[in-house]
């Protein structure tokens, strides 16, 4: 029986090899080859967008925001909508073909170039299997695996860069890398030689972009500060705010004061509770749940609205689909997606009545604390403090412990490593990983919390900052600190961040639960070879390599 898809983008993909009859995310065969041949278009539009640059010619900015929007609606558990699918594919028609006829009609032998769009879903369907990633069987495996790693770097830059891009902040540099990298995805001529360096400047670009985003947030929403956040819930109508935007957040909070609704929010959204303009609002009152994984459970009769502002959407149970709400480029069918206007800005009109209607809970649960806000600023402000704890020797080890998390047996091996960390050490965490242990109690060590939540994965960013400040108060390079990465992934932004990680030359990343399939096992050797990337095993054995090294 010949497959209906193949994809291997995400941790969980079947059997550790490829999804071929439906995604393990939910997405269906037409989902997925819609996919496929949207990201064909953009390698189109990138060749011509490309033509205009060999020509010292300016790009509109409308084809990289959209080439960034769809870049994340193919993004793992983003949006599973059909219709939504189909006008992203006639809106990359008609750009494709403006932008070649400004690009002056170039004659370009490539598929991507030359292929023109039926907006028929039979012949939608055709065409979507010489998207596929499969299609050419003849392609050398190793030439495949950094083509497809180089494009999945790409999708979560664009998670990061569409979030900062949404509040005004973007980067000229990170925007000619999508339409250079695109079309070098198309280019035959290209070896290994080639694109191994064009792999890893797609961590650098990873790097610029969260930096961008870092400083998008941190002069929209203020500095983050250690703050401490209550995980339970209050009595009355209450919103859910999952995802990552915190410029949707921050509107939500605008529109729903004085309106006698709590505010909370869910999976990465935690560590909005850190910045000052946002915590500023009194009805942002706590996080309810957990991690992205366990939603369906979370939310099941949930009597409060729920919206997802980016990805980590599951197909949402009937339960809830009447109080769950999208917006930006995630989707589902059935769901309502609240649209952005002209200005920008979003009415959230929707999801305020339907909390208001559900009247939430009749009564307060008790409280319980947790600790956010321990960006690059907040950990660095106590420099001195780390300095003379390990000089003193009251801190022998940092270890960051997280990424994203998942629903696949063996995570565990995260909570056991952090519970197993000696007394002695400091763990950095961040992104959803962090649920697996965020709320045991691991005390202090010199004065410190020996547990610092430095926020988001986009948040890799201060993670590295203060590693290059560390290594700076002690003269020596970011593998000379006693410093370890026992790093999670999931989807595509987790690529984006070992990328950059690879392109820092950070060596000996502990990487699991299990290593990407889109990986060749010479590639693989590669990346063992030359960064030293190991794959976890279990929590004891790790941990003990490590103090042993």
């Amino acid at each position: 029986m010949q497959d209906l898809m193949f994809c291997y983008q995400c941790e969980q993909t079947a059997g550790g090899k490829g999804c071929t009859k439906q995604g393990v995310c939910g997405k269906n065969h037409v989902i997925a080859g819609m996919q496929d041949l949207l990201i064909f278009q953009l390698k189109g539009i990138a060749i011509y967008a490309n033509e205009l640059l060999k020509k010292k010619k300016e790009v509109s900015k409308k084809y990289v925001s959209f080439i960034e929007d769809s870049l994340f609606q193919t993004l793992t558990n983003v949006n599973f909508d059909e219709e939504d699918h189909l006008r992203m594919l006639e809106k990359s028609k008609d750009l494709k073909e403006k932008i070649r006829k400004e690009a002056g009609n170039p004659k370009i032998d490539r598929p991507e170039a030359t292929f023109q769009l039926v907006m028929e879903k039979d012949q939608i369907m055709e065409d979507a299997k010489k998207a596929g990633i499969m299609y050419d069987q003849s392609m050398d495996a190793d030439i495949r695996s950094v083509r497809e790693t180089i494009k999945y770097g790409l999708k979560g830059i664009s998670a990061y860069s569409h979030q900062a891009r949404a509040i005004g902040y973007f980067h000229d540099e990170v925007d000619n890398f999508y339409y250079r990298s695109l079309e070098a995805l198309t280019d035959p001529s290209l070896e290994l030689s080639q694109l191994v360096p064009l792999m890893l400047e797609t961590g650098e670009k990873a790097v610029l972009v969260t930096g961008l985003l870092d400083q998008a947030n941190n002069e929209k929403f203020g500095v983050p500060e250690p703050h401490k956040v209550n995980r339970k819930m209050k009595k009355g109508p209450f919103i859910v705010v999952s995802g990552h935007d915190l410029y949707d957040l921050k509107q939500l909070l605008e529109q729903t004061k004085d309106k006698g609704i709590s505010i909370y929010t869910h999976g990465e959204m935690l560590p909005a509770h850190g910045y000052e303009k946002l915590k500023a609002y009194k009805h942002l009152v706590g996080n309810y749940g957990s991690a992205w994984q366990n939603q369906q459970q979370e939310f099941d009769h949930l009597p409060g609205a729920i919206l997802m502002t980016t990805n980590c959407l599951m197909a949402p149970k009937t339960s809830y689909q009447d109080r769950i709400f999208t917006t930006s480029v995630v989707g589902f069918h059935g769901l309502t997606n609240i649209k952005k206007e002209k200005d920008g800005t979003k009415d959230f009109t929707p999801v305020i009545e339907k909390a208001l209607e559900l009247g939430g809970y009749q009564e307060d649960e008790i409280p319980k604390e947790i600790t956010v806000g321990f960006g690059h600023k907040a950990v660095l402000s106590h420099a001195e403090d780390i300095v003379k704890g390990v000089k003193e020797g009251k801190i022998k080890r940092f270890y960051l412990i997280g990424g994203c998390d998942g629903a696949r047996p063996g995570r565990n091996y995260y909570t056991e490593f952090a519970k197993s960390v000696p007394m002695d050490s400091i763990i950095l965490t961040l992104a959803c990983g962090k649920y697996r242990f965020n709320d045991l109690e691991f005390g202090e060590v010199a004065g410190l919390p020996r547990l610092l939540d430095v926020g988001q994965c986009n948040d890799a960013f201060s993670a590295i900052k203060i590693a290059e400040a560390l290594g700076e108060a002690f003269s020596c390079d970011i593998n000379e600190l006693p410093l370890s990465f026992i790093l999670s992934w999931y989807e595509q932004k987790a690529v984006a961040v070992l990328l950059a990680l690879l392109y820092l030359n950070v060596k000996k990343i502990h990487l699991g639960p299990v290593l990407p399939a889109f990986l060749s096992p010479n590639i693989l050797q590669f990346l063992v070879d030359n960064y030293e990337l190991k794959h976890i095993t279990t929590a004891s054995e790790d941990l003990k390599a490590i103090l042993e090294a």
